[in-house]
């Protein structure tokens, strides 16, 4: 068969297409609310046409049905913001983001397209929203929309990781095949291999964190060998430059061991705050990931030491000039090893003027594309 045409709602920058026109789909028409998020998306993909605006508006609807009507569109694909239900977030059952599926729907139901990919955090399948002056289950509520022309896969949680994906990162996923196919689409087989923290960054340059709040003098002190690992780290990419942050947490996280959190240090190396009481938190905060698993979910707040599991992992290096354990890598991952452990390419092409701050953001809020190509090969496959 020819290519499956699709359409992506809420398309972030066009992570989740990042594979797709390699294994026969073509998304012609995208929609975006943020302009910046829009230039990007055109800069990776501009030959597909993406409506900048608000879904929630009337007239961006309008236009998205009758473009994906023009285009004869096969598969729709709706990936709408989780801040309102994810763990990381406030989880907040009153945010207007949890109702933006509705607007999806609306779409949905007026193109009618042979297939569609829903995907949000797990949250989204316990999340109430409101439905005919009553408040409904979201999956209950997709049902009541669209279970009399679509079939549903069996099961809504899928993990990235069982995909080959280096990263620990649950997903709700529900895929829908309209009847009259008599297709069914569901999640494919989980790889046998999983792919860990070693295996994917494990050969990357090991590099110093850049301290902000003290003389670059005192920073060579602290780490004599900081120009030179920039500089190897530099030669593999230019986005695998060294992390800044503050000293009281560099100097924690240097004595804090491979999968373990500063606040399980003894006294002299726990989380202190910038008067020097101690930080209080969470058990997966200042704390560094392991090299035997995959990452640990990659947030919107990835560049924070103190949010959570987003330390480098490091390394034994010896004992500082107390006698106490030194490890490497006091900082938090690259935006190149955030590529890596997401599954993009590594010549992920990120336009010049894109900040480090927008990017991390819209790494942490993508779905890992290696993950979306695997269940779309499926739908691939049995259209064959």
């Amino acid at each position: 068969m020819g290519k499956i045409k699709a359409m992506s709602l809420f398309a972030n920058v066009g992570i989740a297409e990042t594979y797709l026109n390699e294994i026969g789909i073509d998304v012609v028409i995208a929609n975006e609310l943020e302009h910046q998020r829009v230039k990007f998306y055109k800069h990776l993909y501009p030959h597909t046409n993406i409506v900048e605006g608000d879904i929630t508006n009337s007239t961006i609807q309008d236009k998205l049905v009758e473009l994906a009507k023009k285009e004869k569109v096969d598969l729709i694909m709706a990936t709408p913001p989780c801040q309102g239900m994810s763990t990381a977030g406030k989880k907040d059952k009153n945010d207007i983001r949890n109702l933006l599926i509705r607007d999806a729907v609306k779409i949905i139901k007026k193109v009618k397209p042979k297939y569609v990919f829903f995907e949000n955090v797990p949250e989204q399948l316990n999340t109430y929203i409101k439905y005919n002056d009553s408040e409904i289950l979201i999956p209950d509520y997709l049902k009541q929309e669209f279970a009399e022309e679509y079939f549903f896969n069996k099961n809504f949680i899928v993990n990235a990781a069982d995909y080959g994906v280096p990263q620990l990162r649950e997903r709700a996923i529900i895929l829908l095949s309209r009847k009259d196919t008599k297709r069914r689409w569901d999640f494919p087989q989980k790889s046998e291999e999983i792919i860990t923290m070693k295996k994917a960054i494990g050969e990357l340059p090991s590099l110093d964190p850049e301290i902000y709040d003290i003389s670059y003098d005192e920073q060579l002190k602290v780490f004599p060998e900081f120009e030179k690992k920039k500089a190897e780290g530099l030669k593999v990419s230019k986005w695998h430059y060294p992390p800044k942050h503050v000293y009281r947490q560099i100097y924690s996280l240097m004595h804090t061991p491979t999968g373990e959190t500063a606040f399980n240090n003894i006294d002299l190396f726990k989380p202190k705050k910038k008067d020097g009481t101690y930080t209080k938190g969470f058990k997966n905060t200042y704390k560094r990931q392991e090299w035997d698993k995959p990452a640990f979910t990659v947030t919107m707040f990835n560049r924070t030491i103190g949010s959570q599991n987003n330390v480098h992992p490091g390394r034994y290096i010896g004992k500082d000039s107390d006698g106490y354990d030194l490890y490497s890598d006091a900082r938090v991952l690259t935006v190149y090893e955030l590529m890596l452990v997401t599954s993009l390419p590594k010549n992920w092409d990120i336009p010049n003027w894109a900040s480090e701050h927008f990017v991390r953001q819209v790494i942490g809020e993508g779905i890992p594309p290696l993950l979306v190509k695997k269940i779309m090969q499926e739908l691939i496959n049995i259209n064959e």
